[in-house]
Formats: C-alpha cells, sequence, structure tokens
C-alpha cells in the first residue's frame, strides 16, 4: 500500500476529512476526532486509532501489518500500519473500526447498519 491509497481509503469513509496534525497529514471525521494519520513517526507507516481491544486483535491476525505505537498511545490503542506490506483487505477493517470509534454515535450506527 502507498501512502495514496492509505490516504484514499481514510477519505472514503463518510464525512473523513484530510487535516494535519503535528506536521503529518491526519484524517477526521465530523466533530474533528482524528482517526489515522499518515508518516508517523515516519513516510513507511500510517496510524489507525483502535480500542486496545481492537488493537490485540488486528496486531493478532496481521503482525507483519499492524504494530502498536510506542508508549502510552499505543496502549490506549493506537497502531501503526506498515505500508509496505499493508494492503486494502487487511487495512479496511482496521480504519472502519478506527472511523467508527471516532465518528458520533448516530453516524457510526448509520454506517454500521449499511453493512449489515
Amino acid at each position: 500500500m502507498t501512502a495514496e491509497q492509505f490516504r484514499r481509503l481514510a477519505l472514503s469513509f463518510p464525512e473523513a476529512v484530510e487535516s494535519s496534525h503535528m506536521n503529518h497529514p491526519d484524517f477526521r471525521v465530523r466533530g474533528g476526532k482524528i482517526f489515522a494519520t499518515l508518516a508517523y513517526p515516519d513516510a513507511k507507516w500510517g496510524m489507525v486509532k483502535l480500542t486496545p481491544e481492537q488493537q490485540e486483535e488486528f496486531v493478532r491476525a496481521e503482525p507483519e501489518v499492524f504494530v502498536p505505537v510506542k508508549g502510552g498511545w499505543g496502549r490506549g490503542g493506537a497502531t501503526n500500519v506498515r505500508l509496505r506490506v499493508a494492503t486494502s483487505r487487511q487495512l479496511r477493517p482496521a480504519m472502519a473500526a478506527a472511523w467508527c470509534n471516532a465518528a458520533p454515535k448516530n453516524l457510526a450506527r448509520e454506517f454500521e447498519a449499511a453493512f449489515k
């Protein structure tokens, strides 16, 4: 996966917008809550904001793709994505979970209902 593919995937979610935080691109949903970032800690990586439980599931299932962010952010669920080895099939469920975590509850429910 390239950074551009990561960007397109993030922006494919409802009401997602690109912004910037700490000198790298981030992706936010209504209300400005970040659900993903690019180029942190460097250009080889993306990040999705999962819950600790979600992080554990994704890291266990795809350890070559998903790695907890170091320190407190990682213990809180922030999860790095190795862009070079990630595929959209692997990343899309994690990105969807991160988006749902950040989206207002009514918007997240509408999104989840569309896929049931």
